[in-house]
């Protein structure tokens, strides 16, 4: 082998070891002091490992029991036909727009508040997964306007609301890599999703504060629902499954954004040390 290649492997296989071991942490005194247990890389690996396969293959398998029934064994809708089968994509995607801002707001907050060191990260990794599902959210949406409407976007209080959570989700993953200094970029985008964390009631209540062509809500938590047992069950499966498949991808990409802070910081270290030497 090369012999730089063996100052890699070596490096590497320090690197991991250092950063897989378990630190020893006083015991929290403050709020939120527990959740800093996993700001250590090597715990946060560890757990999220072990919970990774139980998101990621149930949620495929949820996602597609989901949009297979619903797809292909659900009744279609008495007025809107074939094309209620959208919302079996639509509605789930919708709800993880709301719930993943939901999640970026927490974690900015404990960015700003508590100074978790994972929360950064964390926030940096949803905001692109939540961008996306917003994404998916607005087509479906569209494809379904399209034969109701008659239009594929009108600027409906529920639709500019959406759109204005889609921009927000992309703000953010612009503001936090637009400093070089990456702490000013977490700082300034956790400020952000915080004030735009009052786009969520205003997409949630917009269909009662403002007379819009999009359909009210047809689930309620304290009430009936106003679907048909045999389109709820495949939509409250299709919905877990999107959920799941959502933290999994979030998981995923956290574990590789905390592998790669952590391999740049050791080989910067190493150089370091390695120009001193010379």
């Amino acid at each position: 082998m090369p012999r730089r290649l063996q100052i890699v492997a070596v490096i590497l296989y320090e690197g991991f070891v250092e950063f897989t071991a378990p630190v020893a942490e006083p015991a929290p005194r403050r709020v939120g002091g527990r959740l800093h247990r996993f700001a250590n890389p090597g715990r946060f690996l560890r757990l999220s490992g072990r919970v990774l396969p139980w998101l990621a293959w149930p949620g495929a398998i949820l996602t597609a029991a989901g949009l297979v029934w619903g797809f292909a064994f659900s009744p279609p809708d008495w007025q809107q036909g074939e094309t209620v089968r959208i919302l079996y994509v639509h509605v789930p995607a919708a709800w993880m727009a709301s719930a993943g801002y939901a999640g970026l707001a927490v974690a900015s907050l404990f960015s700003l508040v508590w100074r978790h060191p994972l929360a950064d990260l964390a926030a940096a990794e949803i905001s692109p997964v939540g961008a996306g599902f917003t994404a998916l959210c607005l087509v479906s949406g569209s494809l379904w306007g399209a034969p109701e409407w008659g239009t594929w976007w009108v600027w409906d209080a529920r639709l500019t609301s959406v759109l204005v959570l889609f921009f927000l989700y992309l703000g953010h993953v612009v503001l936090v890599r637009a400093f070089d200094n990456p702490e000013r970029g977490y700082r300034a985008g956790a400020i952000l999703a915080l004030i735009g964390a009052v786009d969520l009631p205003i997409i949630h209540y917009s269909v009662q504060w403002w007379n819009t062509l999009h359909q009210g809500n047809s689930i309620s938590l304290i009430g009936p629902s106003r679907l048909y047992i045999t389109m709820l069950w495949p939509l409250l499966i299709a919905s877990l499954g999107f959920t799941l498949v959502f933290a999994a991808i979030v998981t995923a990409r956290l574990r590789a954004a905390v592998m790669e802070r952590r391999i740049r910081a050791l080989l910067q270290s190493r150089a370091e040390a390695a120009e001193v030497v010379a």
